[in-house]
């Protein structure tokens, strides 16, 4: 199957951490916007409940971000920069696009 694979995560951060969260982001950001097969990605802050985030990052292949992203030395400084800010963990799904209008 082939199309862009679409990784979707909300990310609740804890209370109080959002400037701080965003702060590291910043800077984590430059690290997944550098590995193979990354198109793009939006973080959205969610208007009802300010410590939650969308997290959506574009890739080629699902493997780019589950096996070469997560599986190199750039994920481990983007876990010690982002993971600590997460409560709990996200849970993290990927989908390719169906249709749009």
């Amino acid at each position: 199957m082939d199309g862009v694979v679409l990784e979707h995560a909300v990310l609740d951060v804890r209370p109080g951490q959002a400037d701080a969260f965003e702060a590291a982001f910043s800077t984590a950001k430059a690290i997944i916007s550098g590995a193979p097969g990354f198109q793009r990605l939006t973080l959205s802050r969610c208007l009802e409940r300010p410590d939650t985030y969308l997290l959506l990052v574009q890739c080629d292949r699902l493997e780019d971000h589950t096996e070469g992203f997560r599986g190199s030395a750039q994920y481990q400084e983007w876990r010690r920069l982002l993971h600590r800010f997460h409560s709990p963990f996200p849970v993290v799904e990927h989908y390719r696009e169906v249709t749009t209008a």
